[in-house]
């Protein structure tokens, strides 16, 4: 974990060493000027001698300056290196989710990842500052301090001595108890994020079915749980500052006491007394400063360990040495194929699947809910490797592709259609960077997005709320569709991404499939026979298993599932726009 912390300090070891360098400095420049004032007491003020106070004044006054100066350059350059530690964290950790497959995020829950990148980070950063700073500083300060306190008068520096055990032996008692509680609050933490996020994203169902006050009481509930994590935390921390204060004041009441017996005996000075009591107070506030600092280490372990789980953590799916750069073409073929999400599972989702796809053919693939539709098609752009078998794409395992290649050439129109905030023109070049404003139109006719886009007063460059909040579920399921089309794919899956379509749209979008890109091998999921009868074939999907597979005509004649779902969605009517059986496309 220290490694892969210390490995993003990176450009900022400058920063991170002249820190330090700068507090010890400080530190020695305030040791002596307790030296300088008990001069100016028994030398100045009590032998009359004004040039002596008026040279060690202006010593005094230098060193201040210079105490003030390296100060100011340890706060500069620790606030530069732990900003910079922060950022190259933030940035380690996007990076490497940018490279998680599905497995991996699965593994993480959005709102845990949020507040590693937050919170988590945003304790590690103020832990490293104070690493830097105070915790360089007040161990420089303490030893300076207690040698300076011993070279004076051994005897009452004694008294100090026995202070820094007894506070060190309380800090220890209460950082051991604290240390599990900080651990608990940061998983309450991703808790409470999960319920903001679901409820902020989903804030139109909670409207629509009025659940303001049911997810306010989760919120609330999850906001407690949190509080009470803190509480019992801050408990133990709280008791540090009193037990701290009732220290310092103990050791000024017995140095007092005593150093003024000794001052009487003669073998104590006033000034050496002055110079104890600033020691001793240099002492303990050192004291009170590694506390904090062990407090705040205490609350960044927690935040350290599940940042470094992310930067650590190894994509499952990488590229093998000396990948594939080209997809021949569009065919697959899956070769005894099992699958499961979680390599433990006692029962897989895809169980010894069997198929050959020629290039270029249009399949349509349908099945019940939890039937592993989306499953089917997952693997074929690699979002998850099969358990057992292979998926061949233009012949070759997925496998042995490079990633970038083969996505490249299989385009997905996932179940749950993204937009992003941007203009149309900006969301659909996400499916080529490069293309021109033609090309863009184009795929929106095909994908008979091009109707509603010119009736928007700003045509292409409408801007597109977060989520795609101010278009329809089917006009963002066409520019989903017309943007994984501009990546001119040798395989098109769309995933149910027709369902918010009208039947007479989704034949028109199926027809300019067929005319405009006869060659790219088209998978459809649908709920809907309408939507697929006149694919070249049709996978029926059961449980995993591949119940059916053949033209809509063999399937009627052969396949029950199918004749029972093909007589259910024509008896009553067919589609809402059609009064009779399916769409002929």
């Amino acid at each position: 974990m220290l490694k892969t912390l210390l490995g993003q300090v990176k450009q900022y070891k400058k920063a991170s060493f002249l820190t330090p360098i700068f507090m010890i400095l400080e530190v020695l420049f305030e040791t002596m000027i307790p030296l300088v004032m008990a001069s100016i007491i028994d030398k100045g003020v009590e032998a009359g001698n004004i040039s002596h106070i008026f040279k060690m004044g202006g010593l005094m006054l230098v060193l201040a300056l210079g105490g003030l100066i390296t100060g100011v350059l340890g706060g500069k350059y620790g606030a530069l290196a732990s900003t910079g530690f922060a950022r190259n964290l933030r940035k380690a950790m996007y990076t490497n989710i940018q490279t998680f497959s599905f497995s991996n995020i699965d593994k993480f829950s959005t709102a845990g990842l949020i507040t590693r990148l937050t919170t988590d980070v945003t304790n590690l950063q103020n832990a490293y500052q104070m690493i830097l700073r105070m915790f360089t500083r007040a161990p420089a300060s303490l030893i300076c301090a207690m040698s300076m306190a011993f070279l004076i008068n051994a005897r009452l520096a004694s008294i100090y001595l026995i202070a820094v055990v007894f506070l060190a032996c309380v800090l220890a008692f209460i950082l051991s108890r604290a240390t599990r509680y900080f651990r608990a609050v940061f998983e309450k933490y991703d808790d409470l994020n999960a319920s903001v996020q679901e409820n902020v994203s989903a804030i139109r169902v909670v409207k629509a079915y009025v659940r303001e006050d049911y997810e306010t009481g989760k919120f609330q509930k999850a906001c407690n749980k949190l509080y009470e994590m803190f509480v019992r935390a801050e408990k133990l921390v709280v008791i540090n500052m009193p037990l701290m204060q009732f220290t310092v004041y103990a050791c000024i009441l017995g140095i007092s006491w005593i150093g003024a017996k000794m001052i009487v005996g003669s073998s104590l000075t006033t000034g050496e007394l002055m110079s104890l009591l600033t020691y001793c107070m240099n002492i303990l506030m050192s004291l009170m400063m590694l506390s904090m600092v062990f407090v705040m280490i205490t609350m960044s372990i927690a935040s350290a360990e599940r940042v470094c789980a992310v930067i650590n953590e190894q994509a499952d799916l990488k590229d093998p040495q000396n990948p594939v750069m080209e997809v021949p073409d569009g065919s697959i073929v899956f070769d005894h194929v099992n699958f499961s999400y979680k390599k433990d599972s006692q029962e897989p989702v895809l169980k010894d699947i069997n198929l050959s796809i020629r290039s270029g053919e249009t399949i349509g693939i349908i099945g019940g809910t939890g039937s592993a539709k989306s499953s089917l098609v997952s693997l074929i752009s690699r979002l998850y490797d099969v358990t057992e078998g292979q998926v061949l794409v233009g012949g070759i395992d997925v496998r042995r592709y490079h990633l970038e290649t083969l996505r490249d050439q299989v385009s997905v129109v996932l179940q749950k259609n993204v937009l992003f905030s941007g203009t149309i023109l900006e969301n659909l070049r996400w499916g080529d960077k490069n293309a021109s404003e033609e090309e863009c139109r184009h795929a929106c006719q095909l994908a008979c997005a091009d109707e509603f886009i010119e009736k928007m007063p700003d045509k292409y460059q409408t801007y597109i709320e977060q989520g795609g909040s101010n278009v329809s579920g089917g006009q963002k399921q066409r520019l989903c569709i017309a943007r994984a089309l501009l990546k001119k794919p040798k395989i098109l899956i769309l995933d149910d991404s027709t369902s918010a379509v009208d039947t007479a749209t989704d034949a028109k979008i199926r027809q300019a499939f067929a005319q405009e890109i006869p060659d790219t091998t088209k998978l459809i999921i649908a709920q809907r026979i309408s939507s697929i009868q006149n694919a070249d074939r049709i996978i029926v999907m059961e449980n995993g298993n591949i119940n059916g597979f053949g033209t809509h005509e063999e399937l009627l004649k052969t396949n029950a599932i199918y004749q029972e779902v093909y007589e259910s969605q024509t008896k009553g009517g067919g589609d809402f726009d059609h009064s009779t059986g399916g769409v002929q496309a």
